[in-house]
Parts: C-alpha cells; structure tokens; sequence
C-alpha cells in the first residue's frame, strides 16, 4: 500500500440520543429544586401571615375601648427662640386625644405642668429644623412624650394617645 491509501482509523461511534438524558436528567433536577423552593416559600408565607395575624390580636387586645376623647390646651402657645441672627416666634395649638376619660382628666389636673413642659420644649427648638416636616414630626413626637410622662406619673400609665398640632406658626 502507498502512502496515499493509509486506512484511517476508526472513529468511536457516538450514540445519536446520547445527549437527551442529560437534558432530562437536568429537568428532574430543576423541577426538584422548584418544588423545594416553592414549598420554603409556602411555608414562610404561612407562618409570616399567622405571626401578622397574632400581632393584629394583640395590637386589637391593647388598643382601649371607646370613643375618642380631645382636651383641646388653650390658649395656644407662643414662645421666642433663637432664629440665625434674630429673635424669632412660634405659636403652637396642641391638642390632646386620649381614649381613657381619666387620661384626659388627669391632663387637666396636670395643665400647668404639662404647659409647663411644653413652653421648655418649643422655645428650645432651633428655627431651621422646624422648617420642614420631619422637623415639625420630630417636635410633635417629642411633645407627646413629655405630655405622656406627665401624665403617667399621675395616672401609673400613659394614657395620652395621641398630640396633634392644630395650629403652627413661625414668624
């Protein structure tokens, strides 16, 4: 035989579905891995809505019963405080919202010291973070605090539920 008529060798065959079994091997495997996940999700969701659903039980167990009440504080407060460069002024309506009508007698009985609380609070401020809402939020926030410690060392609970700025103007 010549050079040119070399007998090539043999090439091994290869399976023409030989690929197909790893695709479906893959499939199982992803399926499997869906199914799992799915589940963990399931079983997440469901004790996340039973734990909203208890916390919903609690928050309904503590809120008080009965109308709510107002105790309006008047008259509103005005008090000076420092602006940049000048003196400033700001007058606040406060009114307070209570559920428990001791509550709101108790914030009666306590007024002077409650006005008190309040003047010391407002004329401490600072112009520029009264300026914007979160500012005003902070203010309020802290208000209601004070008013509800007031009333707690009358009453041995908060009592007070809510503060709410009915007027407020800075000039």
């Amino acid at each position: 035989m010549s050079n040119a008529e070399q007998v090539p060798a043999e090439v091994p065959a290869t399976k023409a579905g030989g690929g197909r079994g790893v695709v479906v091997i893959l499939a199982v495997a992803l399926l499997v891995v869906s199914a799992v996940c799915g589940y963990a999700l399931y079983t997440l969701r469901s004790h996340g809505a039973a734990a909203e659903g208890h916390a919903a039980d609690a928050k309904a167990a503590d809120k008080p019963k009965g109308p709510e009440l107002y105790l309006q504080l008047d008259p509103a407060f005005v008090v000076n405080f420092q602006k940049a460069d000048s003196l400033s002024y700001l007058q606040v309506g406060v009114t307070l919202m209570a559920h428990d009508p001791a509550a709101i007698q108790a914030a009666k009985d306590a007024d002077p010291v409650i006005r008190n609380a309040l003047v010391m609070l407002f004329s401490s401020q600072d112009y520029t973070a009264l300026v914007d809402t979160a500012g005003k939020q902070k203010l309020q926030s802290k208000a209601l605090s004070a008013v509800q410690k007031i009333v707690e060392d009358k009453l041995g609970r908060p009592g007070v539920d809510a503060l709410y700025f009915t007027s407020f103007v800075m000039q």
